[in-house]
Order: C-alpha cells, then sequence, then structure tokens
C-alpha cells in the first residue's frame, strides 16, 4: 500500500492521503453504485470525496495502487454509522497523469443506500444533492 505521510490514520495506524484528490482533472467525473448519473468538475468530485471521507467511520486499505498503464486502485473496508462497508474506488489517469475518472463501489447494498442518503443530507440545497437518495427513495 502506498502511504502519503500525511491525511487519516487508519485504525492499523497507517497515514494515508489520496493522491489523486489534489490532482483532478478540471473535467473530472466521478460516478458509483450510490450515486444517481455521474458527477463532472474537480470541485464538485473533491466536494464529494471529501464529504465521503467524513462519513467513514474508518477506512482499513487492504490495497492502494496502480494497476494497468493509467490506473490506480484502492480497496478498503469501512463503516457508516455503525454498519459495515466494503469499497472498491478506481482511478483512470489522463495523459497529463492526472485522475481523470473515479468510480465507486459501496456495498454491501444496505449500507451503500445508507451511505447514499447520508450523502444527499451533507449536500441538501445544493445541486450535488440530485446525485444521492432522499430519505424517502428507494
Amino acid at each position: 500500500m502506498q502511504n502519503a505521510g500525511n491525511g487519516d490514520v487508519d485504525r492499523q495506524g497507517l497515514s494515508y492521503y489520496p493522491w489523486w484528490l489534489d490532482n483532478l482533472a478540471d473535467d473530472a467525473t466521478l460516478e458509483g453504485a450510490a450515486m444517481n448519473g455521474t458527477a463532472r468538475g474537480a470541485e464538485t468530485v473533491r466536494s464529494i470525496v471529501v464529504k465521503a471521507r467524513e462519513l467513514y467511520g474508518h477506512q482499513d486499505f487492504s490495497y492502494a495502487g496502480d494497476f494497468g498503464d493509467d490506473g490506480f486502485l484502492e480497496i478498503y473496508d469501512s463503516s457508516i454509522h455503525g454498519e459495515p462497508l466494503k469499497v472498491v474506488v478506481t482511478v483512470t489517469r489522463n495523459a497529463a497523469g492526472q485522475a481523470q475518472h473515479l468510480a465507486v463501489l459501496h456495498r454491501p447494498r444496505n449500507a451503500m443506500l445508507l451511505f447514499s442518503r447520508l450523502m444527499h443530507e451533507k449536500f441538501a440545497g445544493t445541486p450535488v444533492a440530485d446525485h444521492f437518495l432522499a430519505e424517502d427513495e428507494s
């Protein structure tokens, strides 16, 4: 696992900060199982990732590193309000080495739906909220 030397410390005492969070292409995109549609733009993508990290009870990484010629992969366990959550993040780099496209898989389904509803609450009153489930949606 790559450790950046700054950022959050997980339950194993390892410090990790995603290099790509501060290296997003201006036209970066983010999509995921917990989302409706695709978020577009570096600032929007960054704001979603930062809020998501605030919700996680912890991040225990089993892998964070390169794959293929232009990919980066993160696999970790987490929790949302005490519910266990498994997360896989794929990052595709553009020719300039910037994070161009992110895809996030949360599982199991119940924890993913809880995550989506909580993200909707965090972004209430903003256009970003439309990417996540409202409390009365299923």
